[in-house]
């Protein structure tokens, strides 16, 4: 290694896109300089007594003279199943500054996961929609929003292309949306109205901004990181929606601080919890479980008599539709882990039985001769008309 500037410390560093085997690693800047006759930042190092459970896992201030280095990741992680995520604090060992690499050789504790998109230690997620072009559909912000606090980090819901709607609508919008228990960030991007705001709240804070296609994320996230050149969908005449333009899961350094990730573009996110979490995620439905109770401790608020949260709130209907799915995906999670729900049970004779594969419904029935008859009738009928 001679000629190359290596250093045997350990530093800290966020973990900001992983690609294939590798992980960019962009380290921390802090007050101190880096060393010329090391390449290391002083205040980065991370002397080998301290305990990675100690270190904070929230980044410290990043700057665009921060260094990112691409590293692997030592074999011990892999052998003991440690995965290395987007936005996880790791201590990287043996960075060679002159070619950019390093080891990735510890994981510091989660404070949070998700898992679509895999992202560790998010802050809030900040959930764009349009309020118009494409228009706002309520069951769609609905699921968006369930979905978003089922991770149980912070919601910022902002609202797009506000320049479209009057004043009146936008109020309107506003008090509806109040009463589902959200307060509504209004903005146009074409306009710059309230991007600064924006700014504001994701300072210092690793945020995932999600929603659906078509209403302009890439374009806020080009607004609010002017040199990050991000590919922007037009949106389809057709279907009102846009084309999917994000690849993959990067987080994108703030000029203000903080970290931002942009998710893979979907239209409708998977709700995968259970149907007794479901209206826990609502927040009008909380309000009334902080101060009543219903009657069954298993209530589902479906049918059930004497129940706090059925009645009069706009989106009960929405959790309906939403618990019908919680059931159905819970009732196929039950039966794929019991393997009786797949099989039958055969005698074989002699007090002897064994189990089969069912075969699945309609699939390989033979047509009987009287439908086979009927089928013909209707299709002479047919023929004569």
């Amino acid at each position: 290694m001679t000629g190359k500037s290596v250093s045997t410390k350990q530093l800290l560093g966020t973990v900001v896109a992983v690609q294939a085997n590798f992980y960019r690693v962009q380290m921390d800047e802090e007050e101190g300089v880096r060393s010329q006759e090391s390449g290391v930042r002083s205040s980065e190092i991370i002397e080998s007594s301290s305990s990675p459970s100690s270190l904070s896992p929230v980044p410290c201030h990043l700057s665009p003279s921060s260094p990112i280095l691409l590293c692997t990741r030592r074999t011990r992680l892999k052998k003991i199943g440690q995965q290395v995520m987007v936005g996880d604090r790791v201590i990287v060992e043996e960075p060679d500054w002159t070619d950019g690499r390093g080891a990735v050789s510890e994981v510091l504790p989660r404070h949070s996961q998700l898992n679509r998109p895999a992202i560790a230690n998010v802050n809030q997620i900040l959930l764009v929609f349009a309020v118009a072009d494409p228009p706002l559909e309520p069951i769609q912000l609905s699921r968006f929003l369930i979905k978003a606090e089922s991770t149980g980090v912070d919601v910022l819901l902002c609202l797009n292309k506000c320049d479209l709607v009057s004043l009146e609508e936008k109020q309107q919008i506003n008090d509806r949306l109040l009463a589902w228990g959200y307060q509504p960030l209004f903005i146009s991007v074409r306009n710059s109205i309230n991007i600064d705001q924006i700014a504001t709240y994701l300072q210092d804070k690793i945020t995932v901004i999600a929603g659906p296609s078509g209403v302009g994320k890439s374009s806020l996230i080009n607004s609010l990181i002017p040199d990050i050149n991000l590919r922007v969908g037009e949106v389809s005449g057709k279907l009102a929606r846009g084309r999917h333009t994000t690849r993959h899961v990067e987080l994108f350094e703030m000029p203000t601080g903080g970290l931002l990730a942009d998710t893979p573009g979907f239209n409708q996110p998977d709700l995968d919890c259970s149907p007794e979490e479901l209206i826990h995620y609502f927040p009008e439905a909380r309000e009334r479980l902080a101060v009543a109770h219903c009657r069954f401790s298993d209530c589902i608020h479906k049918d059930e008599p004497d129940c706090a949260v059925s009645g009069d709130w706009e989106r009960y209907q929405h959790y309906l539709e939403f618990l019908d799915d919680a059931i159905a995906q819970q009732t196929h999670l039950n039966q794929q882990a019991d393997p009786e729900s797949s099989l039958k049970l055969i005698s074989k004779g002699k007090g002897q039985s064994q189990y089969e594969p069912k075969l699945e419904s309609k699939k390989y029935r033979r047509i009987s001769r009287k439908t086979q008859l009927q089928d013909l009738q209707n299709l002479y009928q047919d023929s004569e008309d």
